[in-house]
């Protein structure tokens, strides 16, 4: 064969072998493209529940220069103390007593000679309890505590807990996602396109906000705000 022909020829395959690996080519990018037509959607969902459980910390201080000075007065300061929860109404499964502490302020390491009192105590009472509203009446009733000389430090108020979390979470979620896919089906309309199917979720994190509080739930308040942000990416077709 005349060696120009076959030049020819072999430039030609060469040809028609890049025209088609580019149509091939452009064909796969079309259909990136394609599959790329999606929509990202944020499903907001937000609910009010009340505390289902509550602990309440009831911690007392004594100070002397004696150290069974101060372990006597702890010891009359816990047995007020439980006669106090006591006439509450709060039985003995809701009420956790822990051992008093004494310190002795001069065996501490760099310890000041100069302090007035060598011996200090704590006491503390725990109530922990399903009961909100006894608690909250109780802490809001502490005078007679007061008034016999306990010395109770301030801010150990109650704390207060939704245990029955994950009853809340399903409808929760469920509202979000009914809310994404309004979202998105408004968002097809408008852009002339038809809703397809979801191919990714993200339920998020659900956060607990305190009605008192700006951010997250510090336990002081017995409302609770539920709040969840999940997203969601939905083929547009």
């Amino acid at each position: 064969m005349n060696p120009t022909i076959h030049f020819r020829i072999a430039a030609l395959l060469i040809a028609v072998g890049i025209a088609s690996a580019g149509w091939f080519v452009s064909q796969g990018l079309e259909r990136l493209r394609m599959a790329d037509r999606s929509v990202v959607i944020k499903g907001l969902a937000e609910q009010d529940v009340q505390s289902d459980y509550a602990t309440w910390s009831l911690t007392f201080r004594r100070a002397a220069s004696n150290f069974m000075e101060v372990q006597k007065a702890l010891a009359a300061d816990r047995e007020k103390v439980l006669s106090f929860l006591g006439d509450a109404g709060f039985t003995t499964e809701e009420i956790e007593v822990r051992p008093l502490l004494v310190r002795d302020a001069f065996s501490a390491e760099y310890a000041n000679a100069n302090q007035p009192f060598r011996y200090t105590g704590t006491g503390l009472v725990l109530v922990s309890t399903t009961r909100i509203d006894t608690v909250e009446s109780a802490a809001l009733a502490t005078d007679p505590l007061t008034s016999q000389g306990v010395v109770l430090d301030t801010g150990n108020g109650p704390r207060y807990e939704l245990r029955a979390f994950n009853e809340a979470k399903g409808p929760l979620l469920a509202e979000a996602t009914r809310n994404a896919r309004a979202q998105a089906e408004a968002f097809a309309a408008d852009a002339g396109a038809r809703l397809g199917p979801l191919r990714n979720a993200n339920q998020g994190v659900i956060q607990i906000h305190g009605s008192t509080s700006q951010g997250w739930d510090d336990g002081t308040s017995r409302s609770k705000r539920l709040r969840v942000v999940s997203t969601f990416e939905y083929e547009l077709r």
